[in-house]
């Protein structure tokens, strides 16, 4: 895995950003992610990707590689396991629900919203991952962690995401590959 972060330090030199204070690191093909304060791994969480090959089209519900940044975080304050939807907080709990809304993957806890930093490979066009909403999230469905779950999404432990929040910031780098 210290390959990845020392992939992730490359594109960020290569695209002209400065060696990050705090990086994220998303290893589709082990279903971790892994955050750094410096070159210092800090956490190790088990996660999950899509369900699809990962992908930067539009439409393709696959997760997105490539060098990412945090653009917006979303829920602050909220309780492990409160539901959003449309990056609003529902104010409801995910076991509050019925059965049949719990079936499928809920975004829950807290959002890092990401945004693609290369582009024409996950930024603009048809490979936008901003405009594709793919986030950071907690989920309904942390049974499912460690193996292909999601929509495109990167999926935590709602604990987890909550921790990650407090830890990151808008502008961090997130670096996804598989």
């Amino acid at each position: 895995m210290k390959e990845c972060f020392e992939r992730a330090k490359a594109k960020c030199a290569a695209l002209g950003r400065k060696f990050p204070e705090r990086l994220i690191v998303v290893s589709i093909a082990n279903q971790r992610l892994l955050f750094y304060v410096g070159s210092v791994l800090g956490k190790s969480c088990v996660i999950s990707t899509s369900l699809r090959p990962p992908s930067n089209l539009q439409d393709s519900l696959g997760t997105p590689r490539g060098l990412h940044e945090i653009a917006e975080k979303i829920g602050a304050g909220q309780p492990p396991g409160m539901v959003f939807q449309s990056r609003v907080a529902t104010g409801r709990h995910f076991r509050e629900l019925s059965a049949e809304a719990n079936e499928r993957n809920i975004i829950t806890t807290r959002i890092l919203r990401l945004r693609g930093l290369e582009p024409g490979h996950n930024a603009g066009g048809n490979v936008d991952t901003y405009a594709r909403y793919v986030y950071i999230h907690g989920t309904n469905h942390e049974e499912k962690l460690g193996a292909p779950a999601s929509s495109g999404c990167v999926q935590m432990h709602n604990i987890e995401i909550a921790e990650l929040f407090d830890l990151v910031r808008p502008g961090d780098p997130v670096w996804i590959e598989d």
